[in-house]
């Protein structure tokens, strides 16, 4: 993986189609080495590195602070290309684009021209410590400062990001705050320990918050010690769920376009089929066929439902909790089609590529392993219960971290 023989630093793209190209760039130079980074499993500096150099990391950003001015509906897009070649580091840009986002969502005007300016100028990349399934981090008030002090068993990105996300409740009281802080503050301690079968690159380890102080003024959202919400309860959950639809349909693809290549240069014929070629066996076309229609229409579906969430971005301050539910639904649906459909591609690339596919060296494997690990994020059974609630019940989801 190099970037040698790129001019990135002599432009940087000023339209959608610019920025989708820049994207096909980065995914090619990853995917070189996808195979081999991911089997060692070392810390991808170098990787974010990339994301840094190519600008992507400033997709989001405002353009007067040299960063893309760009929508959510292409962040997803990209998020998808960079998944296609390896899907930790798509995980990792999308979790980025969720974080650097959140300022506008539940922060003060102030913060939020602070942060986009600061993370834009500088291209720094953000990590999280929000994992609601582990006990609240202990939030104190001492006065002029905030100070946290727990653990979470999940800080995906952190140990190779600029900025944490951190996030607790304030001792006494039923209050959450969010604040953005340097990754290497003293304090923060990110443990190596993520040994999973899949996504090995995101570095999604434990963290120890251990005195971490904060001000006031940066506790997210907060104006004299007082929440103020923008959104009604926060648009955070759907867009990073959408997140997820991503990076699940960028690996599919990537294994659906890497069995192609496999099939067409080195599978061979079955002896007893009656076919010379491989790509001529009538079950190897209905497989790619069948598999190829399915991921198209979830694409499909995707972008349709990211369209719809963008409508309701452009004007955050007055969305409804109708709004926001009946969305919410959406998501939940293309959630669940994504997370099949990943799932089914990944696995059933081998009926068609045969014994040989499953060598260590091809890789094939890693794109399975990388959809089952983040799919179970949250079971998928309950995105389908969400709509089937609203369908029979005209019921919208109760906003909660997973919803």
């Amino acid at each position: 993986m190099t970037t040698t023989d790129t001019d990135w630093a002599k432009s940087t793209p000023t339209t959608t189609t610019g920025w989708l190209a820049r994207a096909a760039e980065v995914s090619a130079l990853l995917a070189v080495d996808a195979v081999s980074r991911d089997r060692e499993g070392k810390t991808p500096h170098a990787e974010v590195s990339l994301l840094k150099e190519s600008g992507l990391v400033t997709l989001l950003g405002p353009v007067e602070h040299g960063g893309g001015g760009q929508d959510w509906p292409t962040a997803y897009r990209i998020v998808r290309e960079i998944a296609k070649a390896d899907g930790s580091i798509g995980q990792l840009l999308g979790y980025h684009y969720l974080w650097f986002w959140a300022a506008r969502l539940v922060g003060t005007p102030e913060q939020i021209l602070a942060v986009e300016e600061l993370a834009t100028k500088n291209r720094l990349f953000f990590g999280g410590a929000v994992n609601p399934r582990d006990d609240d981090v202990v939030i104190t008030d001492e006065g002029d400062t905030i100070v946290y002090n727990g653990r979470k068993s999940f800080s995906t990105g952190s140990k190779v990001s600029d900025l944490t996300v951190l996030e607790g409740v304030l001792e006494g009281t039923d209050k959450h705050i969010f604040a953005i802080v340097p990754s290497d503050i003293e304090g923060l301690t990110f443990h190596d320990d993520w040994d999973n079968i899949g996504q090995r690159l995101t570095e999604s380890g434990s963290v120890t918050i251990s005195g971490v102080r904060v001000d006031w003024a940066s506790a997210a959202g907060y104006v004299d010690k007082e929440f103020t919400p923008k959104v009604y309860n926060t648009l955070n959950v759907p867009t990073i769920q959408l997140v997820f639809v991503s990076f699940y349909l960028g690996i599919a693809r990537g294994a659906l376009e890497t069995a192609r290549a496999y099939t067409v240069e080195k599978s061979r014929a079955w002896l007893h089929g009656g076919q010379e070629r491989s790509v001529d066996e009538p079950y190897v076309l209905d497989v790619y066929g069948d598999l190829t229609a399915k991921l198209w229409a979830v694409e499909a579906f995707a972008d349709q439902v990211a369209a719809e969430g963008w409508a309701i971005h452009q004007d955050p301050d007055v969305v409804t909790e109708r709004e926001r539910g009946e969305h919410e639904v959406r998501v939940a649906a293309v959630k669940a089609r994504a997370t099949e459909v990943a799932l089914e591609i990944t696995g059933g690339i081998f009926e068609v590529t045969g014994a040989r596919a499953t060598a260590a060296r091809e890789g094939l494997d890693r794109f399975w392993r990388n959809v089952r690990t983040h799919t179970l994020h949250d079971p998928v059974a309950y995105k389908r219960r969400e709509v089937g609630v609203f369908v029979l019940r005209d019921e919208i989801p109760e906003p909660t971290w997973y919803s």
